[in-house]
């Protein structure tokens, strides 16, 4: 079933400057402890809190449509951690009351298992730091992403609970779906339902379960499909549940969560109840859910086709736009004259150029689908997923919109060759000419058509192989639908509007979604890099824009052999040096093995205070303050000179000093009085507090890796 938050890339892109982008997180993540200590050896429970704004939600494990929720952690040597101990979801519909997924809404704790190693020193403390990345929608879609942290105290004796989220997170844990003797489950299967019968044993004495749904943890059930639930009269329940088309062809068992509003176990408790249990081994249709008449009864799969449709309709329409744009819009009068002067006027064979100059647009879309399809097939096996939390591809979408909205803007022109081949492929005579007349009017469409074939390629590696086909063949409907119109009634060329000056504007005009595309992809990335990276893949994008900006200025028509071979080459050093520039490069948490064995370990930041300060230095801790800013252009320089040095983060993880991070990108008066305090009134300014010094060490405001090994090895 295609639904609407599987295509609404395709609509958020065609829209980009119609919908107002929202401009905050919808999710706030942190990250909270059960208990107030660690002992040595003893497992902790700790919980990914979820905050969601109204209306908004993240994912189950089994999503639906969406991404699951992960943790990739960054535990202290000897630590482990468990997978994510996944509450009950719920059933998110939209606001027709249709489901689109499983997942979570409000306040959610997701707990993990951490175990530390029996050697942990009491009277220590231990970091745990964790990158987390979700998917949040309401109406639409984002990626989130945050690294979250929490320093836990070393105790030799049992810890406490935590006063603020121990009890919730027990609760979570205590109420985490599981089988119980209270009730007897068993499963069986024909080509289209699954029917799950559940029993009572007689010890769920005052039970009422209401509001039963299934969620299969391997998708064999189709998630937005209504389930059929019957009473047995007995307290017990027989559901009928769909089948999905994408589901393992060839499950043997089924395995999921049953939840109930009002709880499996007297008292409400127990909302999941987990289940896992292999099939019967019935003949296949054997087994059914009576009705009331005794006829057995399956429901019939819901149709399908009101999303699709709505998204073929996207598509054709964005069609028939390119027809608007200024590479294609002169020629439609010349192509169908061309048809009627080859047809010697004979209407049957003007209608057949037509068919044929619409085969040609037809198989040109194919065979772009089908090479998306290739490339799909691959990135999958690669983990692509959903492409938009990918930081590469955000830069490198980012880029291509910025490069067709510069185009659009008339910094540069291409495609001219092509329309010049064109001209001598649409003089050859018979049905190859305008074959190939349509095979060019898609690649002559295509440097006009970023606004509609970005959406398409977004959709075309987001959706099945089917539906891509059906996405571009609805495109290329609607690109070839005007051509045919006129081979069918020629006279009415005399009714297009003349080709003029408004071409241009309505093309320049076209620009703006793109660049508000590019602007929306950007702000995607600030979630998903790091301060410093985000700098470079500004400064990229702007070297990529001056690339094509020299390529417009040196190959414009007229210009010489000279010229062009220059604007070329500039095109291709600057463009290259603004994508090196900018690639957000993934940082791969190293493991205690590979610091072990010399591998540079990673600086972790924490939130820098006084309290904080004069905390770890009755610890005897080694203290580095840095003083930041965004806006702070040394600051950055500083950063990258310094904590991109092996010896200073080799330095650093042997000491275990301790990093903090006073940011002052936002007015912070706290922040500011201690600047004063040391007669400072900007950053950066960088701080060591030594173990044992009544006064800290201040480092110049440019640093160098000396200037700052040299400061930390006075003590």
């Amino acid at each position: 079933m295609i639904t609407f938050r599987r295509w609404l890339p395709f609509l958020a892109l065609l829209a980009a400057s119609f919908v107002p982008l929202r401009a905050q997180t919808q999710v706030k993540a942190s990250l909270v402890a059960a208990d107030a200590s660690v002992q040595p050896g003893h497992s902790i429970t700790v919980a990914l809190r979820f905050v969601h704004d109204p209306h908004w939600h993240t994912y189950w494990i089994n999503p639906g449509t969406g991404l699951p929720t992960s943790l990739t952690w960054k535990l202290p040597p000897g630590w482990t951690a468990s997978d994510i101990l996944w509450p009950a979801p719920h059933a998110i519909t939209d606001k027709t009351g249709a489901v689109t997924g499983n997942g979570y809404e409000g306040e959610l704790f997701l707990p993990v298992t951490l175990t530390p190693p029996a050697t942990l020193a009491p009277g220590s403390s231990a970091m745990l730091t964790a990158s987390a990345e979700w998917l949040m929608c309401d109406e639409v879609c984002m990626p989130g992403s945050a690294n979250v942290s929490l320093t836990l105290p070393v105790s030799a004796d049992a810890p406490k609970p935590n006063p603020t989220w121990g009890e919730k997170i027990r609760a979570v844990v205590t109420g985490l779906p599981r089988a119980d003797a209270a009730w007897k489950i068993s499963a069986s299967r024909d080509a289209q339902n699954v029917t799950l019968v559940v029993t009572s044993a007689g010890s769920a004495s005052g039970a009422a379960p209401s509001a039963l749904r299934f969620f299969a943890d391997d998708n064999l059930v189709a998630y937005e499909l209504p389930q059929i639930v019957k009473p047995d009269g007995h307290g017990g329940f027989a559901l009928t549940l769909p089948i999905s088309p994408d589901g393992p062809k060839d499950a043997k068992k089924l395995t999921g969560i049953l939840t109930s509003e009002t709880g499996w176990l007297a008292g409400g408790a127990l909302r999941g109840l987990r289940i896992e249990t292999a099939f019967a081994t019935a003949a296949v249709g054997q087994v059914s859910v009576p009705t009331k008449g005794g006829a057995p009864t399956h429901p019939a799969p819901a149709a399908a086709t009101t999303s699709l449709l709505g998204t073929l309709l996207l598509a054709l329409v964005g069609g028939l736009i390119l027809n608007l744009m200024p590479c294609v819009f002169p020629v439609l009068g010349i192509k169908i004259l061309g048809f009627v002067n080859q047809s010697g006027h004979d209407k049957k064979k003007v209608i057949a150029h037509g068919l044929v100059f619409a085969l040609g647009v037809l198989l040109s879309f194919w065979t772009l689908a089908g090479v998306l399809a290739v490339l799909r097939a691959g990135g999958s096996q690669l983990g692509w997923g959903f492409q938009l939390q990918s930081p590469a591809f955000v830069f490198s979408l980012a880029a291509v919109m910025l490069a067709f909205a510069m185009n659009m803007s008339g910094v540069f022109e291409f495609g001219l060759s092509a329309t010049a081949v064109g001209s001598d492929l649409q003089m050859k005579s018979g049905f190859a000419g305008s074959f190939f007349t349509g095979v060019l009017a898609t690649v002559v469409a295509t440097p006009c058509s970023a606004p509609f074939l970005a959406p398409a390629l977004g959709a075309a590696l987001a959706l099945s192989t089917i539906e891509s086909f059906a996405i571009f063949t609805a495109i290329a409907i609607g690109l070839a639908a005007p051509y045919l119109l006129l081979s069918i009634f020629p006279g009415a060329i005399k009714v297009l509007p003349r080709p003029g000056a408004w071409m241009e504007t309505f093309k320049q005009f076209m620009a703006f979604p793109l660049y508000a595309t590019v602007g929306y992809l950007v702000w995607v990335l600030t979630g998903q890099v790091e301060q410093e990276a985000m700098l470079n893949a500004l400064l990229g994008l702007t070297l990529i824009a001056m690339a094509v900006w020299i390529y417009g200025r040196w190959t414009a028509p007229g210009a010489s052999a000279g010229r062009v071979r220059f604007g070329i080459a500039g095109l291709v050093a600057v463009g290259v040096a603004g994508a090196w520039l900018g690639w957000p490069h993934t940082t791969v948490a190293k493991s205690a093995a590979e610091i072990a064995a010399g591998s540079t370990p990673d600086i972790v930041w924490e939130k820098w205070s006084p309290e904080t300060v004069a905390k770890l230095r009755a610890e005897g801790k080694t203290i580095y303050v840095d003083f930041t800013a965004l806006w702070c252009a040394t600051c950055q320089t500083n950063k990258r000179v310094v904590f991109h040095n092996d010896d200073v983060l080799k330095y650093f993880a042997a000491q275990k000093i301790v990093t903090l991070r006073a940011d002052w990108t936002k007015k912070d008066a706290v922040i500011t009085a201690e600047l004063a305090a040391y007669h400072r009134s900007a950053v950066p300014f960088n701080v060591i507090w030594l173990p044992g010094k009544a006064e800290p060490v201040l480092l110049p405001e440019l640093l160098t890796p000396g200037t700052v090994l040299a400061a930390l090895k006075k003590g």
